[in-house]
């Protein structure tokens, strides 16, 4: 009689997040295989799982915060620089929305990746991803050579 496998463990992850590069992201403990243990394996899912879907709350919370901020904050203030300088604040906020907006697209892709167990692997040449790098940024798509390769195309074409 075969052994039943042990459930996949989450991470000792996330308790506060750090800001990266203006974006929020939760701190985890990093993921050590088990020896032998397979690449990608239900573990590992699990770990970038909990990794992603934690980043995905906190900057659902963020959202949240940012709403009430602008209708607690919002005034008709009849002074006209005091009105534009609350515009430009808001202006801000709203656009680092949208980046977290678009970011929260690629946490949803990545999760789905997870669930179609194509996460982790290179969409252009198909290799590991590799964890250290997906610890970095795990909404990542491509190995770091083929990112590499991509950059430096893009710095040459311009676009």
């Amino acid at each position: 009689m075969q052994k039943a496998p042990k459930p996949a463990k989450a991470p000792k992850a996330v308790k506060t997040p750090k800001k990266s590069a203006g974006q929020l992201q939760p701190v985890f403990t990093p993921y050590q295989p088990g020896k032998d243990e397979e690449y990608m394996s239900e573990g590992m899912r699990a770990h970038f799982a909990a990794i992603l879907n934690a980043w995905k709350m906190e900057l659902m919370q963020e959202v949240d915060r940012t709403v009430h901020h602008m209708q607690d904050e919002a005034a008709n203030f009849p002074d006209p620089v005091d009105r534009a300088s609350q515009e430009e604040e808001f202006s801000i906020e709203l656009r680092a929305r949208d980046r977290e907006r678009k970011l929260i697209k690629k946490i949803d892709e990545a999760l789905q990746r997870i669930e179609d167990n194509d996460y982790g692997w290179c969409e252009s040449c198909g290799v590991e991803i590799g964890l250290r790098r997906l610890e970095a940024r795990p909404t990542a798509t491509q190995c770091i050579d083929c990112k590499t390769l991509a950059e430096i195309k893009e710095k040459q074409t311009g676009t």
